[in-house]
């Protein structure tokens, strides 16, 4: 028999984890990483182990509402911050009533990894440029990242 609670998420295809659990996991991580907070550092200030907060940061546990909360206080956003960037490519492959009877619907949640706002080089780029003190530079340093971008 199998434990009440357990087995496939709803909103997924087979067993994984549900494709917004891992984007508002991500969002968690993007936030806390910018921070500079510790996983430790944030299960102890959300009264989890360090190891809920690795699940909930893959999407493999889901987060609920309360502790969402605690987590948004500790991060200092608001709670719409997680579902920010959420697209058609996220929300696509939800088996929801409406979408059931499409079935060349996705099986996966995509190349999550593609996504330039989640890599280690976008949170460097952001971490030197909040070093500069000096709200001129820093204008002039997106200037000059805006200009070279618009001639690629």
């Amino acid at each position: 028999m199998k434990a009440r609670g357990r087995g496939r998420q709803p909103g997924t295809r087979g067993g994984g984890p549900d494709p917004i659990d891992i984007h508002v996991g991500k969002r968690i991580k993007l936030r806390r990483t910018l921070l500079h907070i510790s996983q430790e550092q944030l299960a102890g200030d959300i009264g989890v182990t360090f190891q809920q907060v690795q699940k909930y940061e893959s999407g493999h546990n889901r987060v609920s509402a309360s502790r969402l909360f605690d987590i948004s206080r500790v991060l200092s956003c608001p709670i719409s911050y997680f579902f920010e960037d959420i697209g058609p490519e996220t929300t696509g492959v939800r088996s929801t009533p409406a979408a059931r009877s499409q079935e060349d619907a996705p099986d996966d949640a995509g190349d999550l990894a593609a996504d330039p706002m989640q890599r280690t080089e976008t949170l460097e780029l952001v971490r030197a440029y909040w070093r500069l003190h000096n709200a001129d530079l820093r204008r002039n340093v997106l200037d000059l990242l805006n200009n070279i971008s618009k001639r690629e």
